[in-house]
């Protein structure tokens, strides 16, 4: 008689470790009609389309486009005459349209229309001959853009408390202010706050600047990093969401590490801890997250718990050039 069959027992010493993936996160709607701009418009001119700056920050992503035929230039002199172009998800100044027009480019805008909108909420200000205090980090391509959209000298930037309170406006001046939507949700809500008790006129939007995206990425770190002994978050060093995304982490009192990709992680990060946070900004795919949970799964045996903290159903409209 055939002795039965046993089922193999696999002797595996890896320690365990318990994977806390925070939802949402990755991609958001802007960063994913921006990359579908580049893609159509790669499919309707062919390469090479040219792109005005990285679409969006994250080096897989431009390295992908790349592959596919896109060429990133940092200005518009790199551009030839007749090829087409597009301006990144961050935003252009209103002088970059208009040198494009000028030469007669066929160009694609790919702005969030997040960032568009607080664009439009800074020119009505101007109209209504407010001066813009401006909350964001200098030289961000997002501010750049924002602070483009304005005569110069007509919008002030502040990045701290600090900041605000070395303003020398007088007490009447007709003032409004705006932000960056990339900040962290708890910064902002400070400086807001030191605008508005220094200055109890100052105007500001009907609704906080910060996107969505941006505050439920936030939003699911804190709920995923207290019960973390390290939260790891996918992001470019030039994210300005992924770096948020560790200060928050940090702020809840837990170690927190930026890493671009799973070959990033050193496994000595791992000894003593039992309990990973797991996030990514919103411009890092999917794929980044499935590949650091690999990863980890090499030195450890993976138990991945997904926390759901907000869901998310934004859609932006693609250009109308792209729609025919």
């Amino acid at each position: 008689m055939n002795a039965p069959l046993q089922t193999p027992v696999r002797d595996d010493a890896r320690p365990a470790l318990t994977l806390l993936i925070a939802a949402p996160r990755g991609f958001c709607a802007g960063v994913d009609r921006a990359i579908e701009i580049v893609e159509r418009a790669l499919d309707r001119y062919g390469p090479p389309v040219y792109v005005r700056h990285e679409i969006v920050h994250n080096r897989y992503v431009v390295d992908s486009l790349k592959a596919k035929g896109a060429v990133f230039v940092e200005e518009l002199d790199s551009v030839p005459d007749g090829a087409p172009v597009v301006f990144s998800a961050h935003g252009v100044p209103k002088s970059v349209p208009a040198e494009a027009e000028r030469r007669g480019l066929d160009y694609l805008d790919a702005t969030c229309p997040l960032v568009s909108k607080v664009h439009r909420q800074a020119e009505r200000q101007i109209e209504a001959e407010r001066h813009i205090v401006f909350v964001g980090h200098r030289g961000h391509p997002e501010v750049i853009g924002t602070m483009g959209q304005v005569p110069e000298g007509a919008m002030t930037l502040v990045e701290t408390v600090e900041d605000v309170a070395g303003l020398a406006f007088t007490p009447d001046a007709p003032l409004a202010f705006l932000t960056q939507t990339t900040l962290s949700v708890d910064d902002t809500r400070a400086i807001v706050a030191a605008l508005q008790a220094k200055y109890p006129h100052i105007v500001g939007p009907k609704a906080e600047d910060i996107c969505y995206a941006t505050s439920n990425r936030q939003a699911a770190v804190k709920q995923i990093a207290p019960g973390s002994d390290l939260v790891l978050v996918i992001g470019a060093p030039n994210s300005s969401n992924s770096l948020r995304l560790v200060e928050v982490a940090e702020r809840c009192g837990t170690d927190a590490r930026l890493i671009q990709r799973a070959s990033d992680i050193q496994p000595e990060w791992l000894d003593g801890v039992g309990t990973i946070g797991l996030t990514a900004g919103a411009s890092a795919p999917e794929k980044l997250v499935r590949e650091v949970v690999d990863r980890l799964s090499e030195w450890r045996v993976v138990e991945e718990h997904t926390l759901v903290s907000a869901e998310e159903k934004m859609v932006f409209k693609l250009p109308r050039q792209l729609m025919a």
